[in-house]
This record gives C-alpha cells, structure tokens and sequence, in this order.
C-alpha cells in the first residue's frame, strides 16, 4: 500500500517508537492521528506537522479509541494502525520478603498491553473492514510486542506475558481478517534509544548498547519506524512477528 494519501493512527505517537512512526509516516504524505495520555500530545502533533492532529485517549477505552478512529475517518478511510502505547511495571513471581508479587500490578500492566492491544486491533480493523479495497486490501494494523515476549527478563513476568500474547495474536488474527482484506502484523524491538532508557545512568545505557552484537549500540526510533513503513507497504508481509533487535538474546537480568 502506497502511503502517500493514507489516512493512520499511531498509538503512544506523542513519543519514543509512536512518535518516530507518525513522523516517518508524515513524511511520506500519510493524514495521522496521534492517540496518546501525554499532556504534550497538540504540541507534538504541530511539530511534527502535516494536519498531524491529537486526541487524548487510553487505548484500553473503547470510547475513547472510537473518538481516535472517528477523527481519522473524518480525514478519509482509515488504512494504517501502527500501535506502540504500552507501559511496564516491574514485579517477580516472589518477591525479596518471600511474598507473593502484586496482582493489582500484573493486571494492569496486561490490562494496558494485551487488552489495549486487542481493542485497538478490533476498532481499527472494523473501520477498515467498511473501506473500500486499494490494490487488493483495506489496510494493516501493526502491533508492538518486545524480544521480552522471548526472553523476558527476572521482574518482567507481567510485561513478558502481555508481549508473549500479542505474538500469539499476530497470526490468528491475520487469519481472522483476510477475508477482510486488512493485514496484521507485529515489531518485537530490542532494546532502543527511548525517553524512557534517556533517563536512566549513562553507563547503564553503555551496558545495555554493548550487549546487542550488532550494530553496538542503542536502537534508534526511526529503525522501528521504517520497518513499520515496510510492512504498510509490502503486502506480502502479513502475520508475521518481526524482531528489529541487533541479534540480541536477553539474558535473566
């Protein structure tokens, strides 16, 4: 699918992976909707420029994912989802004290990442499924998983397991909407150069570049973003789970 004239929404746009998404996709003459919880998301959106407009929503909120696939809809059909809202929250099974890890946490970590995930899946694809075929499809939605969903790491388990369902849910659900026409895929990144690890000590941030084989060094959003511009564009590439990871395998901790 050409981007050039789409219509998209990117989820977590007002930064990071989200935010590299939709300016790429600008840059290539796509109409975007950024959905985003950051007080900054107008400000964002004028950045990056292109009638880039935000809606504040929490992608767990049908309501609110509606009101986002309405503004685009108003713009034209909707034809790319590239979904990257997501959080974590650091638990273990047994913690230090011999107590049983948080379920509130576990919950809300799977809630925002796997249930948030599907309910941007089926909003988006239902909208697409109304549109009319360009080149013999309606349109693709792209998830974000993580190699965690591989190799998680002692104190991702709630992280581990959203991003591990959202792997499973690549392929079925490409199944499920090939009679749609509407194609799904999934970018599991490596560890990449986000707001996120820019607070974090810088020989943290050295360690962490320094594991990945090769290239030796941080991710950078625009990597994500690209193979997200590839995926829109190449409609051979559907159900598939991709990592972008510099050949990393995580270790335990």
């Amino acid at each position: 699918m050409e981007i050039n004239g789409i219509v998209a929404v990117v989820t977590g746009g007002a930064s990071g992976l989200g935010r590299a998404a939709a300016e790429r996709l600008v840059a290539g003459g796509a109409k975007v909707v950024i959905a985003d919880l950051a007080p900054n998301g107008d400000e964002v959106a004028a950045e990056i420029g292109g009638g880039t407009q935000f809606v504040h929503a929490d992608v767990t909120d049908t309501d609110q994912m509606n009101a986002v696939f309405d503004a685009a809809e108003a713009m034209g059909p909707l034809r790319a989802v590239v979904h990257c809202a997501g959080r974590g929250g650091p638990i273990r099974v047994v913690d230090r004290q011999g107590d049983p890890g948080s379920l509130e946490v576990y919950e809300s970590v799977v809630r925002i990442n796997l249930i948030g995930s599907f309910n941007v899946l089926r909003l988006g694809a239902a909208r697409m499924a109304k549109a009319e075929p360009i080149d013999g499809e309606r349109g693709v939605v792209i998830m974000t998983a993580s190699v965690a969903a591989f190799e998680g790491q002692i104190g991702q388990i709630p992280y581990a397991s959203a991003k591990a369902g959202i792997v499973g849910m690549t392929i079925v659900a490409a199944r499920d909407l090939a009679s749609h026409q509407v194609r799904v895929c999934t970018i599991a990144p490596g560890t990449f150069d986000t707001p996120i690890l820019q607070r974090v000590k810088p020989e943290v941030r050295e360690g962490l570049a320094a594991a990945i084989p090769h290239p030796r060094r941080l991710g950078h959003p625009d990597e994500f973003a690209r193979l997200a511009q590839n995926i829109i564009e190449n409609p051979m590439i559907n159900g598939e789970t991709i990592r972008i990871d510099g050949a990393i395998r995580m270790p335990p901790r």
